[in-house]
């Protein structure tokens, strides 16, 4: 047992050496200075549905469209819908804009899927920690927030999520902190700790969730990407088993995807099993899995400006 572990440690030393030999490799040139920072970590602000440590440059605009279609398989997908493209279950479209360097701001109209629609995003992000080449840095640190409203009409339904009493019960809010290294030129992962809170919700919902959510890109070619997401909500036990009694069950999100790099372009061609796209709502509020084939394909389109 003792080898066996001796033998666990060096193997786990020796890919962590390879790693970082290769990172220094990466950029290795006559050139190079202390302390250079990382570059293009991934290649949008965006992994897939959740934030990349990315943020636009200084004066740089980038016109972002999103949008998922219907299930592709299950009771509402198949041949009927042409496999859930007959139906969208949510559409976002919004105005990213550079600051500095390290600050980009946002603002978005999404379709809104679940409980609440039509709804307005505004967004800040801050880089706060970059990686750099020789490992001063070991990780890049990136903070993230968002404040979303929405403009429907309230339910008469003083029970329903979408009954307003005050304008403060139409807002939900997103803090996230994220984590991320490159470890050499074609693989990229991140770590995404992140808070939703709620304003209201229906009984036996929660206003704060916690979740813990993952994410990488593996690069093929330059311009061609595997991605990977996934979240993993902590709900209480309690609100699980009540929902479980009112035939609802909530799922941990989970979304693949192929990134497409074309000059001024970053086109993700992705699959998910959530129907909403943003935090605050596809992280407390999906209730559709893999398995019975209720996932969809989606896109995100960015393009950037230089102002």
């Amino acid at each position: 047992m003792k080898y066996i572990y001796l033998l666990l440690v060096g193997s786990c030393l020796g890919v962590n050496a390879y790693a970082q030999d290769d990172l220094s490799k990466m950029f290795a040139n006559d050139s190079v200075k202390t302390h250079e920072p990382v570059i293009a970590t991934y290649k949008s602000t965006r992994i897939i549905q959740g934030h990349s440590p990315e943020t636009l440059k200084k004066r740089e605009l980038d016109f972002r469209v999103a949008h998922h279609f219907g299930d592709l398989g299950g009771e509402s997908g198949g041949g009927k819908t042409f496999f859930g493209m007959d139906n969208s279950t949510d559409v976002r479209i919004a105005f990213e804009y550079g600051v500095t360097d390290r600050l980009m701001v946002g603002v978005g109209r999404t379709k809104g899927s679940g409980s609440l629609t039509q709804m307005y995003e505004g967004l800040a992000k801050y880089r706060l920690l970059v990686q750099t080449t020789d490992n001063h840095m070991p990780v890049s640190v990136t903070l993230f927030g968002n404040v979303v409203g929405t403009a429907m009409k309230s339910s008469r339904t003083k029970s329903d999520a979408s009954h307003f009493e005050k304008r403060s019960d139409r807002m939900s809010y997103t803090t996230q902190v994220i984590l991320a290294r490159k470890f050499n030129r074609n693989l990229s992962l991140t770590l995404l700790p992140t808070l939703v809170h709620r304003n209201r919700v229906v009984y036996m919902d929660e206003n704060d969730i916690f979740a813990l959510g993952a994410g990488g890109r593996f690069k093929f070619s330059k311009r061609l990407g595997l991605l990977v997401e996934y979240f993993y909500p902590f709900r209480s036990q309690e609100s699980k088993d009540y929902f479980a009694t009112q035939g609802k069950k909530f799922y941990n999100p989970l979304a693949v995807g192929l990134e497409i790099e074309t000059g001024g372009h970053v086109f993700h061609v992705n699959f998910t099993n959530s129907t909403a796209i943003l935090e605050n709502q596809f992280i407390p509020e999906t209730t559709t899995t893999w398995q019975q084939g209720q996932f969809r394909w989606g896109f995100n389109i960015s393009r950037r400006f230089s102002l």
